[in-house]
């Protein structure tokens, strides 16, 4: 189980993880970005700590609906809709709620899932984030009967084996579409940095 201040302190870890792979995650969107990915995740997930006081006394879906309008409003390119509209999808799930369990979770996941291939009219395959995403859910969905950090660890080694997938692909969406066929061998920055954000909740659950 996971508590609404320890959502607060997953969020906090989350930017501080963004911004130590800042120019990694740079350096991975500079040949088929706009060599971007790291400073304007940085910049929003800065933008998200300074409103999380704002909201630490507030419901789950509360807080992540602030962290998913305060992405959009000051993350730009691609990931700031993207990231924008997986975590005000997620906080449907958790509205009302002071604690979320694994299935919680899952349904988050879930919605967050579709939100981004809608929002980015993309699917598996595409060299997008999508690609770390769907496999991390359905690891976690197969091993729901184990513990919590079971779980979430196994989504982890889901969602890092999709990350590397990415690199052999041929990008169909977004900027790395228009590289064709010179997008093989990138791995993809949304896939590598919705990796590292699920470490961050992996690494949480597993120290309680």
């Amino acid at each position: 189980m996971v508590t609404t201040a320890q959502v607060i302190q997953i969020l906090e870890k989350m930017a501080q993880v963004i911004q130590k792979n800042k120019d990694y995650l740079t350096e991975l969107d500079m040949p088929i970005g706009d060599s971007d990915h790291g400073i304007n995740l940085t910049r929003g997930f800065q933008a998200v700590t300074a409103k999380l006081p704002t909201v630490a006394d507030k419901d789950i879906g509360t807080i992540l609906k602030t962290v998913g309008m305060t992405l959009v409003s000051t993350v730009g390119g691609a990931s700031g809709p993207l990231y924008g509209t997986a975590f005000l999808r997620a906080s449907g799930k958790a509205t009302g709620k002071s604690s979320l369990e694994l299935n919680d979770f899952l349904d988050m996941m879930d919605a967050a899932i579709e939100g981004v291939k809608m929002r980015g009219k993309a699917t598996v395959g595409e060299q997008t984030m999508l690609d770390a995403m769907v496999p991390a859910l359905e690891a976690m969905k197969a091993a729901a009967g184990q513990s919590p950090a079971q779980a979430l660890a196994a989504g982890l080694t889901a969602a890092q084996e999709g990350m590397k997938a990415t690199i052999p692909m041929v990008a169909t969406k977004g900027r790395a579409s228009y590289l064709g066929e010179r997008s093989i061998g990138h791995q993809d920055p949304g896939a590598t940095s919705f990796t590292l954000l699920l470490g961050v909740i992996a690494q949480q659950v597993q120290e309680g």
